[in-house]
């Protein structure tokens, strides 16, 4: 028997990976939960994984499988606002979606270029139009984000704190990183103890997308 709450997470789990193939962060399971720290979603994570429901994927940051669910599935809590998953697709079917070059998980580099296209097991996307770009570097490797990765972009202009986006600088270098805001400021963290926080004025920085998915080729 689940508590209220680690049912609660269970789902908004499972409905963040149905929608776009990445687990949330824990700063997104705090807030969906309204819990006051993240050492509270860790309790409720190690209590799933205890009872096998989830299980940790070695060597990735932020990657979380559902095992299962409970059979009934209670009302999840109001104040988390997850999307509506998208119809299911069939298992093999693929799209073939824009790649647009490299983007920086560090330094900004220019991004949004190129005109190559990168196919796509249907089922990672959702709903919207998506693109894809390939990392290069590092700092966003916490989040399991490695160099080399194609990060799978939902086209959208606008971000809500702790959404992992892709920020046009300038009109010129485009980024990948955690949105924040801080006063009259925009704050893009990077996941990476060894990157410092990149701080801008709102009309320096465009959204560009948010991350939707992520694939890795071995």
């Amino acid at each position: 028997m689940l508590t209220r709450k680690q049912q609660e997470l269970l789902l908004y789990i499972d409905a963040k990976l149905k929608e776009g193939g990445v687990s949330p962060s824990f700063e997104e399971m705090k807030e969906a939960l309204d819990l006051k720290s993240k050492s509270g979603v860790h309790r409720l994570i190690s209590a799933l994984e205890e009872r096998g429901f989830i299980r940790r994927l070695p060597n990735r940051a932020r990657a979380l499988e559902v095992l299962k669910v409970p059979e009934v599935r209670a009302p999840v809590a109001a104040n988390i606002n997850t999307p509506a998953a998208a119809p299911p697709r069939a298992a093999n079917d693929v799209m073939d979606i824009p790649l647009h070059g490299r983007i920086a998980a560090g330094t900004p580099i220019e991004a949004l270029q190129g005109t190559d296209t990168l196919p796509v097991p249907a089922a990672l996307l959702g709903p919207g139009e998506h693109y894809a770009l390939e990392v290069a570097g590092d700092s966003m490797v916490d989040e399991g984000i490695l160099d080399g990765d194609y990060a799978l972009i939902r086209k959208q202009e606008t971000a809500r704190d702790g959404e992992i986006v892709v920020a046009l600088i300038n009109e010129e270098e485009a980024t990948l990183k955690t949105f924040r805001r801080e006063g009259q400021m925009i704050r893009l963290d990077p996941a990476n103890r060894l990157y410092d926080p990149q701080r801008y004025r709102p009309d320096q920085v465009q959204i560009q997308g948010r991350l939707a998915g992520l694939l890795r080729r071995y």
